[in-house]
């Protein structure tokens, strides 16, 4: 298995998540392309010391841009969203 460092790329803090967090008690992360469930799975119980219910995986298309003439096209990555079992939370911002 790989360390948790490669599969957890960062946490995505938004307005959404946050209020995701709040009422469902799930997070989400952008993660390693390669990565699966399982590995997901247990690198969040690793690097966050926490139980994870379940874990869901969305395949973010990149969008093209235009720049001028010229079109562009934004990076895929990959998001996971976890669902942390009753009584796990993972503090991220919360003494700021």
């Amino acid at each position: 298995m790989r360390p948790y460092a490669k599969v957890i790329i960062r946490p995505l803090i938004t307005e959404k998540n946050a209020i995701m967090k709040e009422a469902q008690n799930r997070v989400a992360f952008e993660v390693a392309p390669d990565a699966n469930k399982i590995e997901i799975k247990k690198a969040v119980e690793e690097a966050f010391k926490v139980s994870v219910e379940a874990v869901n995986v969305v395949n973010v298309r990149g969008k093209v841009k235009r720049m001028g003439r010229n079109l562009g096209k934004r990076r895929d990555w990959k998001k996971a969203i976890v669902t942390l079992k009753e009584g796990s939370t993972i503090e991220f911002f919360e003494g700021v």
